[in-house]
């Protein structure tokens, strides 16, 4: 079987937030689809081992921030590469409460959609949670973020919990020699010098040895040591 296939299929990039009590969480996800329009219902697919699976499951509700195609690596890190578990990933961030007190991001989002759970599907590593809308808003006009540019034009890594995540997705090794790239071991962040980290200030053209000994990955926050050359 080719895994490559799946390569094919269209996703976004959006934040699911949820709520426990008084505590907020949110992640990273690619799965977000609509499954009818009147009543409104939407899909989101979680893995089990994230806690805004558990927030889900015990608030019974969620809401999806649409993230915008110029959000910064940095707040993809934030929810994707780290776990609220250990930190609290609103922290510094801008946000709002939708009607019922679930979060959703302000900054670099187009629109947000909340939704009452009313349905869940065990799919094996993973629920997917079918969601009735209770509300939405456009935030502003832009364009969204797709998985697909994420990957090849941001050089975004993928979590291993994410449900499209593949086991043999490291970039392949050029035999015409050396690429200029590096990858980030920890994240999957590939550093292109034709590209730079221009959210960070790091121009395009920029190599690799030239950056700063303190530079570190734009998604994760790993050390420049933890990068290896493709």
């Amino acid at each position: 079987m080719n895994s490559k296939a799946l390569y094919n299929l269209s996703y976004g990039l959006y934040v699911i937030s949820s709520k426990k009590g008084s505590r907020l969480n949110g992640q990273v996800a690619n799965t977000v689809f609509q499954i009818s329009s009147e009543p409104m219902t939407i899909a989101i697919s979680l893995n089990k081992k994230n806690l805004t699976n558990e927030y889900v499951r015990e608030s019974k509700s969620f809401v999806v921030s649409v993230l915008s195609q110029d959000a910064p690596l940095s707040l993809i890190g934030q929810f994707g590469f780290k776990s609220g578990r250990d930190t609290d990933k609103f922290n510094g961030v801008n946000y709002l409460l939708s009607q019922d007190g679930t979060p959703y991001l302000v900054d670099n989002t187009l629109a947000y959609i909340g939704a009452r759970v009313i349905s869940e599907i065990d799919a094996l590593t993973h629920t997917v949670f079918i969601g009735e809308v209770m509300e939405a808003e456009v935030l502003k006009e832009g364009t969204p973020m797709t998985y697909a540019y994420y990957q090849q034009v941001k050089k975004g890594g993928v979590s291993q919990n994410a449900p499209t995540y593949i086991k043999s997705q490291a970039p392949e090794a050029v035999a015409a020699g050396k690429t200029g790239k590096f990858t980030c071991s920890v994240c999957g962040y590939t550093y292109d010098p034709e590209i730079g980290d221009p959210d960070n200030g790091v121009p395009a053209g920029t190599p690799f040895e030239k950056l700063s000994s303190d530079w570190v990955c734009p998604v994760c926050g790993a050390a420049k040591s933890e990068f290896k050359e493709i």
